[in-house]
């Protein structure tokens, strides 16, 4: 049973086709990169598959449910998480505050124990403080706790992203260019921490530009152009298709 099917999948903006009829599937426990030009439907893809917008036609089955109708809530507490190519971290919070905060669909102290600061509220915000803390010290951050997020370095960051969607829960998570902006030896600690988020049994879908990130750590890499799916395969045979390199990798370098 794959954990990811989507199938005919299409997104129109008035007369522009965004995204036209792209399928595939995908195993839990995969690394699966989505590659192509600028303009190639990656972002629309992404945004279809959580909820951030409603595709034109098509479906979307995650864990045997259809999803491609419901919000970006919805999608999200069925256990699909995402981070974003612009950093939205809660930058005046605290490192844990910002993993505690993806944790609140986890607690289930009803709004009057919150208010009064029940003993039951508390014993679960110091379950959450501490599994928030967990999070961090699997991803190297846990130096950072208590300091202001805004204030921290943009690889430490993205880091601190990663940690908010593990914390999640999610099953799958989506990574819009997690290297985007880094220097070479932030992007290898970046590969580090995907791959043990992969290690920890969840289901990585990314957008990258870098093709040292997408070879190095895909088993399997989607290539789109203008909206439409070219290739699909593992890194050894997407490197070597003729199509993908007139289309994107012959432009970009390998």
């Amino acid at each position: 049973m794959y954990l990811l099917e989507v199938k005919s999948l299409s997104k129109h903006f008035g007369g522009i086709r965004a995204i036209e009829e792209v399928g595939f599937s995908l195993k839990n426990g995969l690394i699966l990169s989505i590659i192509g030009p600028n303009g190639a439907g990656k972002t629309t893809l992404f945004n279809c598959l959580t909820g951030f917008a409603k595709p034109t036609k098509g479906s979307i089955v995650f864990s045997g449910r259809e999803i491609s109708g419901l919000s970006a809530g919805g999608i999200s507490s069925l256990g699909i998480s995402r981070t974003f190519q612009n950093i939205r971290l809660f930058r005046e919070m605290t490192v844990i505050e910002n993993i505690m905060v993806a944790q609140h669909n986890r607690i289930r102290t009803g709004l009057l124990s919150a208010i009064a600061r029940s003993a039951s509220f508390h014993r679960e915000e110091k379950a959450v403080r501490e599994r928030s803390f967990e999070y961090l010290e699997f991803l190297g951050l846990e130096n950072y706790s208590g300091k202001v997020a805004g204030s921290l370095a943009y690889g430490v960051q993205r880091r601190i992203e990663l940690a908010r969607a593990l914390a999640t829960e999610a099953a799958l998570i989506l990574l819009d260019e997690p290297t985007a902006g880094m220097n070479p030896q932030e992007t290898d600690a970046m590969m580090i921490v995907i791959r043990n988020l992969r290690e920890l049994g969840r289901t990585i879908i990314l957008i990258e530009h870098d093709m040292k990130v997408v070879m190095g750590i895909s088993e399997k890499i989607i290539v789109l152009d203008h909206g439409v799916k070219i290739a699909e395969g593992a890194p050894y045979e997407i490197k070597n298709d003729p199509l993908v390199i007139e289309a994107y990798l012959g432009k970009e370098g390998h």
